[in-house]
């Protein structure tokens, strides 16, 4: 048997109190790849951020080459031999890949060139170190990625859904290069959302659910069924379906479904293709799926952040296909962003400006009316509940819950008749989760449409009235009211029919 490179012996981690990982153990052995699988939010990411160094586990030991040690920063993980490729290729675009490749060492020149020039060789990789790395395809850029790795000795590589934005042909390119590497004793962790992917490449496969590892094994005694049973929550993954119940915020879609609030007719963009989608008042529609599913890539292009290569967008009976964001608004749209730090929030403004700032048009006609600002502002503080000391308080003050509170104001009050909320509960306390459940159900009540985006299963199920399942960006599969059950959705999400 191989000799084990890395050893995760019982790590746990916490942040804030919430524990994010549980005692997990995971070993890593030469030549071995080790696919990691877990929904998002599993602690996958944390994980690995420990073994290269970013966090320092609350708990347990990591042993390389047999040698308890403490990954304090990541120079120290690399000097160790364990190197993260990121999902995303971080390379200067202006330089060539050479310049790209030399960065970080202290002595580079000739015998590293010399260096990396035999490994592209060995390896059979298509990489010329002149060109520039804007020219390069992802996939190309992975390699850059892996190579900086290689050049600093490493023997444990992480990869990070490194499949989630290449073309079969690329995937086909990685799958053998990984093969090559495994030849030369290179242990791999493998992070994924697809579960084919796992009985392709991976020669061991490990379930983290909550924090813990539910199933770990070879591939060869796992199926795809058996991998999502890993996935599921203890009693649904026994076929206890009342574990989940819908909110006691939400009651059953009884409206009839005649004229559409919004329509989606066979809509194309980066990251999602062909989507056919209905949306209508008084209804949740729920999305799920996994990272590189497509979900948010197909919200903000709707409403008018990103792009649509193809297909056509009616919000009502007016084409909005290609609209600006503030002409969606201004038309009924409106999308409560998933990074309410980058896209939601002033931070260093007070909640008053904060909760009015969509709407300043109408609240003055030469000059901006304080009196209406402070009037409209107060209400959404009295019926969200925010909790605030004064309308001048800076939202960078606000608990995550109350601060996404905020942002819902923003929204709403816009008056709009469609609404897609991005992980709406993200980053929020139990009480302000059930606070946005709420609204949301209110929203539903008043007769406007809700899109809902979650990675939580869980959420889908309690709020929705029909869910979509998308997976590597098409619609995989569409719930309607009693068909929603977590273990489907589940392994629609995953791509397992």
């Amino acid at each position: 048997m191989p000799p084990s490179l890395v050893e995760i012996d019982n790590v746990s981690k916490s942040f804030a109190g919430n524990l994010v990982l549980r005692s997990v153990s995971l070993d890593l052995r030469a030549s071995d790849v080790v696919a990691l699988v877990g929904g998002n939010g599993a602690g996958k990411s944390t994980l690995m951020k420990i073994l290269t160094g970013i966090y320092t586990p609350d708990s347990g030991t990591i042993r390389v080459d047999g040698e308890e040690v403490e990954l304090r920063a990541p120079a120290v993980a690399h000097a160790k031999g364990i190197y993260l490729v990121p999902q995303e290729p971080m390379l200067f675009p202006n330089m060539t890949v050479w310049e790209n490749i030399e960065l970080g060492f202290k002595e580079g020149g000739a015998r590293l060139r010399q260096q990396a020039a035999e490994l592209v060789e060995k390896l059979d990789w298509p990489l010329t170190f002149s060109r520039p790395a804007n020219s390069l395809s992802i996939a190309e850029q992975q390699l850059v990625e892996i190579l900086r790795g290689l050049l600093r000795s490493a023997r444990v590589l992480i990869l990070d859904e490194p499949t989630s934005a290449l073309t079969f042909a690329e995937i086909d390119s990685l799958f053998k290069s990984i093969r090559e590497l495994r030849g030369r004793g290179v242990g791999i962790f493998y992070i994924t959302h697809r579960l084919t992917e796992v009985f392709e490449i991976a020669s061991h496969a490990a379930i983290l659910r909550d924090g813990k590892i539910t199933l770990s094994g070879p591939v060869e005694g796992f199926t795809k069924e058996t991998l999502l049973k890993g996935l599921l929550p203890d009693k649904t993954a026994s076929g206890d379906q009342t574990a989940i119940r819908r909110s006691a915020a939400m009651e059953p879609q009884t409206r009839v479904r005649e004229n559409s609030a919004l329509s989606l007719s066979g809509v194309s963009g980066d990251g999602f293709r062909g989507i056919d989608l209905q949306i209508y008042p008084g209804e949740v529609l729920g999305i799920a799926g996994v990272v590189g599913a497509g979900r948010t890539e197909l919200a903000e292009a709707v409403f008018g952040i990103g792009q649509l290569t193809e297909g056509r967008v009616t919000l009502g009976d007016r084409d909005i296909t290609g609209c600006s964001p503030r002409d969606a608004i201004r038309m009924g749209l409106n999308y409560v962003p998933e990074d309410r730090r980058l896209n939601g929030v002033f931070g260093i403004a007070d909640t008053r400006v904060n909760i009015t700032s969509a709407v300043l048009e109408r609240l003055s006609r030469f000059f901006l009316s304080p009196w209406a600002e402070r009037r409209l502002a107060k209400r959404f503080i009295e019926t969200f509940r925010i909790v605030v000391t004064g309308l001048d308080q800076l939202l960078d003050s606000l608990s995550g819950g109350n601060q996404q509170k905020v942002v819902l104001s923003r929204i709403l009050s816009t008056k709009p008749k469609v609404v897609i909320f991005d992980e709406p509960t993200r980053g929020v306390d139990a009480s302000a989760r059930g606070d946005v459940y709420r609204i949301i159900g209110e929203l539903k009540r008043e007769g406007l449409a809700v899109v809902l985006i979650s990675s939580d299963m869980e959420e889908i199920v309690a709020l929705s009235d029909r869910v979509v399942a998308m997976y590597n960006g098409s619609v995989n599969r569409v719930f309607d009211g009693s068909e929603i059950a977590l273990d489907s959705l589940m392994a629609a999400a995953f791509g397992v029919h």
